[in-house]
């Protein structure tokens, strides 16, 4: 004759809470008291001085072989925007 078991609630789900307890970290740790947290507020930035101005370079390279009438090769040299001025001007002169 086979012998009935019976189960209560309890004793039917604690494998599955056990589990569930496992996945979670297993039982929680009292939480201690946390350490205070120090802020760092960033320093202001040193002031910030411009840069010297670099003065507009224009360099004009003859060779000794070449005529006169020959262009030649052209260095300019000095920040960007004063370089594409002196382009901008020396088109003009070209066009003309």
């Amino acid at each position: 004759m086979a012998t009935a078991t019976i189960f209560s609630l309890h004793q039917l789900f604690a494998p599955l809470q056990a589990f569930v307890t496992w996945l979670a970290g297993g039982p929680g740790e009292p939480a201690a008291t946390p350490a205070p947290v120090r802020v760092a507020y960033p320093r202001p930035a040193p002031p910030v001085r411009p840069l010297p101005a670099i003065p507009l370079r224009v360099v004009r390279v003859l060779e000794p072989s070449a005529s006169r009438a020959v262009a030649g090769r052209m260095v300019i040299s000095g920040r960007l925007a004063d370089v594409c001025a002196e382009l901008d001007r020396l088109a003009a002169l070209e066009g003309r």
